[in-house]
C-alpha cells in the first residue's frame, strides 16, 4: 500500500488511479489536499428527479456538484476522465434500505438507468483550515471523522426523508472562530458549522458515533459539528429504495476541482466564468 504522507500533496487524478488499481482503499481525509472531495449517491433514473429535489431542499447537507447522465459513469462536470464505478475507495450497497455489502468496485451493479450524484463534502475545506493554522487532530492521528445522526429532520421530498447527519471535529477553543470563518466560505462543502460545543442540542452522545471513529475532544477543545454528506445514506435507510449505492462513510470521490473553484459559491453550483 502507498504511504499516506505521499498522497497529501498528490493531485486528484493520481489518487484516483491508485484507488482504481486497488492500491488505496482507506478514508480520503487528508488526501489530495486542495481538491474538492464529494459524497456519492447512485440511484435508478426513476428516483433521480425526486432525489435531486430532496438535495435542493436540504442543500447545506447535500449541495449538488454534479449529476451524471443515465448510464454514463463519467462525472463530466467535475472529473471527466474519472469512472464512478471504480474511483471511490469503498462503496456501500443498500437494498430496500438495508446495507447488503461494502465493496471496492461496482462495475457489475452499474446499469443503463444508473444516475450518480456527487455532493459536497466537508473534507474539501480541510486544506484551508490547515493553512489557517487550525489543528485537525483526526488527520494527525490518522482517523476518520466521527459522524452522528441528529434529532433534526430534513425537509422531505415525495420519496425521501430522514435525519440530518453531522460530522464532528474537535477544534481548539481559541481556533473555533477561525474554523467557523474558513468553512463559511465554502457553502458547497457544507459551509459553516451547524452547532458548536453542545452535542446534546443535536441529540448526540459523543462517545457513540454512528459512523467513523470515536475521537473525544480534549479539555482545550470544543466539538464542532458540520452538516455531513452521509445524510442521504440515512435517508436511504429510512426511505428504502429498492437499490442504492453510496460511498462508504469517509471514503470520498476526489474531483478535479480545486477548492478555489467553489469558494463562496452556493447551490446550484456553476463554474466560474460560466
Amino acid at each position: 500500500m502507498i504511504e499516506e504522507s505521499s498522497l497529501v500533496a498528490a493531485d486528484a487524478a493520481t489518487v484516483r488511479r491508485l484507488i482504481r488499481a486497488g492500491e488505496r482503499a482507506g478514508p480520503t481525509t487528508g488526501l489530495a489536499l486542495g481538491y474538492v472531495q464529494a459524497n456519492l449517491v447512485i440511484l435508478p433514473e426513476s428516483l433521480a428527479g425526486d432525489f435531486l429535489d430532496y438535495c435542493n431542499q436540504n442543500s447545506q447537507a447535500m449541495p449538488v456538484l454534479d449529476v451524471t447522465r443515465p448510464g454514463d459513469p463519467h462525472p463530466r462536470r467535475v472529473a471527466p476522465d474519472a469512472d464512478i464505478r471504480t474511483d471511490v475507495p469503498r462503496y456501500r450497497v443498500y437494498r430496500s434500505g438495508e446495507l447488503e455489502a461494502e465493496i471496492v468496485d461496482i462495475t457489475d451493479l452499474w446499469g443503463p438507468d444508473s444516475v450518480a450524484f456527487l455532493l459536497g463534502c466537508s473534507f474539501t475545506a480541510e486544506a484551508k483550515l490547515l493553512q489557517a493554522g487550525v489543528r485537525l487532530r483526526h488527520i494527525e492521528i490518522g482517523k476518520n471523522v466521527p459522524m452522528y445522526r441528529t434529532n433534526r429532520l430534513c425537509a422531505p421530498s415525495a420519496r425521501f426523508h430522514g435525519p440530518l447527519v453531522v460530522s464532528m471535529r474537535p477544534i481548539q477553543r481559541d481556533q473555533v472562530t477561525i474554523a467557523e470563518g474558513v468553512t463559511a466560505r465554502y457553502p458547497l462543502a457544507h459551509g459553516a458549522p451547524v452547532q458548536i460545543g453542545n452535542p446534546e442540542e443535536l441529540g448526540i452522545d459523543l462517545s457513540h458515533p454512528d459512523w467513523g471513529d470515536n475521537i473525544e475532544p480534549n479539555d482545550d477543545e470544543l466539538p464542532v459539528f458540520w452538516a455531513c454528506g452521509v445524510t442521504p445514506q440515512a435517508a436511504i435507510m429510512v426511505s428504502r429504495p429498492e437499490l442504492a449505492i453510496t460511498h462508504a462513510p469517509g471514503h470520498m470521490f476526489i474531483t478535479d476541482l480545486r477548492d478555489e473553484a467553489i469558494e463562496r459559491q452556493t447551490p446550484p453550483f456553476t463554474r466560474r466564468g460560466s
